[in-house]
């Protein structure tokens, strides 16, 4: 069965860094864009950043510039490094895979983050 783990969440202060993986399971084959989103309390879940399957990425306009998303293809794994985290961060992060042949979507479970001011 298809599966996303994710690891690298916590607690940390404003200005601070935390780096974000989600590994997906060998089963989901082939070349797949690969992304990260994020749901704070009592808002809806928006997109935060991607990397296609070509390797280019695109970011939501509130981390540009401090968030860097990435891939390892060999690992089947993507990555987000936050930097200069802001309270306004705090959320609970999902990573998202889409395969590009099928367009069939996967979730991880989700990692929470919490900023402090």
């Amino acid at each position: 069965q298809a599966q996303l783990v994710e690891s690298g969440g916590g607690f940390v202060q404003a200005g601070g860094s935390l780096r974000l993986s989600c590994a997906a399971s060998r089963s989901i084959i082939g070349n797949k864009h690969m992304g990260w989103y994020r749901q704070a309390p009592g808002k809806p879940r928006e997109w935060v950043a991607q990397v296609t399957s070509g390797g280019s990425t695109n970011y939501a306009d509130s981390v540009k510039g401090r968030f860097t998303i990435s891939r390892d293809n060999a690992k089947n794994t993507v990555y987000l490094q936050m930097n200069s985290l802001k309270p306004e961060d705090t959320a609970v992060y999902f990573c998202n895979i889409v395969t590009v042949i099928g367009g069939t979507s996967y979730w991880g479970q989700g990692t929470q983050v919490t900023v402090s001011s």
